[in-house]
């Protein structure tokens, strides 16, 4: 069967494409949804259907635009009532791409609509399931998603559904098949994904904890709800994009590219509520920057830590880039939803220096002269990776406030006193610094290289235990 995971990786998000005689589909597709027509064109096919596997939390799908795009019919499970024409299937239908078929299976239990595919190659051979949040390699998609948009589905509701899904219309499956997952590790959607993007549902049933055998619903709810902690705050609002529509990426883009020189960037920023977002490297940043802008890196998980950290996905924004990079920027910013970049700096950041504009730096340190520091003065210390991660092995007597906490812990940090803060690899900690920096604190430095680098050193470690939760 002609099956094609489109995998992006700083979303860790599987859409799918398949083709047969002439006829396409797209299963969950992303925000900017070119790549899946040049796709179709390459195969001199017309994408017939586009599948929703249930209203996503992380990202705003392409639905909406790849249907104006290409006249596909969009497709949600049972029980899905969006705000916009789409067929809503009914449990057991089937549709046709070409030869193959796709049967609908009805698997409740991520939110209520949560729909798996069963792919049905042309020979009548059941060949594999695109699963979306309800069976990932290694996990199960979180159960405590929908009761931020719908009270009443407490986790503990949802996470019963799921168990009857999974029991019901999962493992009664073939093990031959291969499972096709909407997320990977480093996704939020589940606490201890895999690395790997595929997998037979054969070997599923015997390493994913959620589909042993003898696990009673009692035990299935307990072992799924622990170790969770709170989402991001920016799931509920791509959850209601999803339901309610959304401006095509085309006008996204149109509103959002317009360059801007230093003098006018500068109006702008003093005169909006715009939040000035820079997305060079921590290295980059931490040479030169705009006072009161915020560093996120292009090359991280950027479009998650913009969930993460700016709360409101109505937000205006200038974006501080590197030259060039200003497209890709607004499209990874409309991935989650942040549709309301209102300008950026033409040329980049070279421009603001070459204006004899004012601008501040932030110290870094690197791992071995922070030992020696830390070895003779004891210093203070703040561990913001997250809690999981923190619990498996830290720095003795470093205080942990997770990054997509800080804002909430800002008094914990001293202003009288120099403190020292470190994450996995330097990328997270240079978005602490700059929102510290934003707020007044001056007397700090984050680690280069982060606990990658100290556990190199002989500071003194917590002893490493193996963590349980990724989240």
């Amino acid at each position: 069967m002609k099956i094609e995971q489109i995998y992006t990786g700083c979303l860790a998000h599987a859409a799918y494409y398949i083709e047969s005689n002439g006829e396409a589909a797209v299963f969950d597709p992303l925000r900017e949804v070119q790549p899946y027509i040049d796709r179709a064109t390459e195969d001199n096919a017309q994408i017939k259907y586009v599948f929703e596997t249930h209203f996503h939390a992380d990202f705003v799908s392409g639905h909406l635009d790849l249907r104006k795009k290409t006249g596909a019919e969009i497709v949600f499970g049972p029980s899905a009532k969006p705000d916009y024409d789409a067929t809503i299937a009914e449990d057991d239908q089937v549709f046709e791409i070409g030869n193959y078929k796709i049967k609908v299976i009805h698997t409740p239990g991520h939110t209520m609509e949560s729909t798996t595919y069963l792919l049905i190659d042309d020979e009548g051979k059941e060949h594999g399931i695109i699963t979306g949040d309800t069976l990932f390699i290694g996990d199960v998609g979180r159960p405590d998603l929908a009761q931020h948009v719908v009270s009443e589905l407490t986790e503990e509701k949802l996470a019963g559904h799921l168990y009857d899904s999974l029991r019901n219309k999962i493992m009664p499956l073939s093990d031959n098949l291969i499972v096709y997952p909407n997320h990977g590790a480093g996704s939020a959607c589940g606490k201890m994904m895999s690395k790997e993007t595929t997998d037979t549902l054969g070997h599923q049933k015997k390493v994913n904890y959620a589909l042993r055998k003898d696990m009673t619903k009692e035990e299935f709810i307990d072992a799924l709800l622990t170790g969770l902690t709170n989402p991001p705050g920016y799931f509920p609002q791509n959850v209601l994009m999803n339901i309610k529509g959304y401006d095509s990426l085309d006008e996204v883009m149109d509103r959002a590219i317009k360059p801007l020189l230093p003098d006018a960037f500068e109006v702008v920023a003093n005169e909006t509520d715009a939040l000035m977002l820079d997305t060079r490297n921590a290295e980059d940043f931490a040479k030169g920057y705009i006072p009161n802008s915020i560093n996120i890196g292009l090359e991280g998980s950027f479009a998650q830590w913009v969930g993460e950290m700016i709360p409101d996905v109505k937000q205006k924004i200038l974006l501080i880039t590197y030259p060039g990079k200003e497209k890709e920027a607004i499209t990874r910013l409309s991935r989650v939803g942040y549709d309301n970049t209102v300008g950026y700096l033409d040329n980049g950041f070279d421009s603001w220096k070459n204006a004899k504009k004012e601008f501040e730096t932030s110290k870094r340190v690197i791992a071995e002269e922070f030992g020696k520091s830390y070895t003779k003065e004891k210093s203070l210390v703040f561990d913001i990776r997250k809690k999981s991660e923190y619990n498996s092995e830290h720095i003795i007597d470093a205080t942990n406030i997770p990054l997509n906490e800080i804002n909430k812990h800002l008094a914990k940090f001293p202003k009288d006193k120099s403190f020292v803060i470190y994450c996995a690899g330097g990328y997270r900690s240079m978005i602490a610094s700059s929102i510290l920096k934003q707020r007044g604190w001056t007397q700090f430095a984050d680690v280069i290289g982060g606990f990658e680098e100290i556990a190199k050193t002989d500071i003194p470690k917590s002893e490493y235990i193996c963590p349980t939760t990724m989240l």
